[in-house]
């Protein structure tokens, strides 16, 4: 893709399913990226295998001394800084038996720290002519998902706060936009499947217009286009990569008058 190559990207939450497959993305187009995450094993094995166009720090996001010196010391190795990803978040979900601390938690990772890593980088972008963020949102900030409240709140919120960066930063040359995942092939469900991936996708199917399942790789491809000059004139928007997850009302895709009939 255009305007990737010899760029720098900075990628929370990268040594994740997703998050590995983005770095990866970007490194096969000729960036050089910045993988920050908690993971530290699976930060470092990413950066092994990688090379030296990856470099992973152990990071928490919510620190913002770590946050700072991370994106300083990303910005001197690399020369600069082209593009974010926000993609690093938490889980952590008891819907209404949630407390405070629960929700200020939730908030606090989802949503504030990629706040604070857009205004971390921005000088640095702008002193390189502008750039991109890529916001991850979710197909659960557009509907209530029984016993999920902290989740897809936040993801909302996030929704809500690219719009907002992305009027703010046009003057600097700097897109934001948001990607929402459908259901992806992650840890998790490799976990609960013990690694079915065909039983995965039967899950999901009744879901998803596509019948199953997006793919890391799938969902990484589309970050990577909107970093890229391909996407020069997209900003401010929310790309659903669900397989048709979000198009798909409660009638699914099985016709529902001859039910009435039968």
């Amino acid at each position: 893709m255009r305007g990737i190559e010899g760029k720098t990207a900075i990628v929370t939450g990268g040594a994740t399913l997703i998050g590995s497959a983005v770095v990866e993305a970007f490194a096969e187009e000729g960036a050089k990226v910045a993988v920050a995450d908690i993971n530290v094993e699976g930060g470092r094995a990413l950066a092994d295998r990688l090379g030296d166009r990856v470099w992973f720090d152990p990071l928490d996001i919510t620190d913002d001394a770590g946050l700072d010196a991370f994106v300083a010391e990303t910005a001197e190795r690399f020369g600069g800084i082209d593009f974010l990803v926000n993609l690093a978040c938490t889980y952590l979900d008891d819907g209404i038996e949630s407390g405070r601390a629960d929700w200020a938690t939730a908030l606090d990772v989802n949503l504030v720290s990629g706040i604070m890593m857009v205004r971390a980088v921005r000088p640095h972008m702008v002193a390189r002519g502008g750039g991109a963020v890529v916001n991850f949102g979710s197909i659960s900030a557009k509907v209530a998902q029984t016993g999920r409240w902290l989740y897809p709140v936040s993801k909302a919120a996030i929704l809500q706060v690219t719009r907002n960066e992305a009027m703010d930063l046009a003057a600097d040359n700097i897109r934001v936009n948001s990607v929402s995942p459908g259901w992806t092939w992650s840890a998790i469900m490799n976990e609960l499947t013990g690694g079915d991936r065909a039983k995965t996708d039967k899950v999901a199917a009744p879901y998803h217009l596509l019948g199953r399942v997006g793919d890391p790789q799938e969902v990484a491809r589309t970050v990577v286009f909107l970093c890229s000059d391909d996407a020069s004139f997209i900003t401010g928007a929310d790309i659903p990569v669900d397989g048709g997850y979000s198009a798909m009302g409660p009638e699914q895709a099985e016709p529902a008058i001859p039910k009435l009939m039968a």
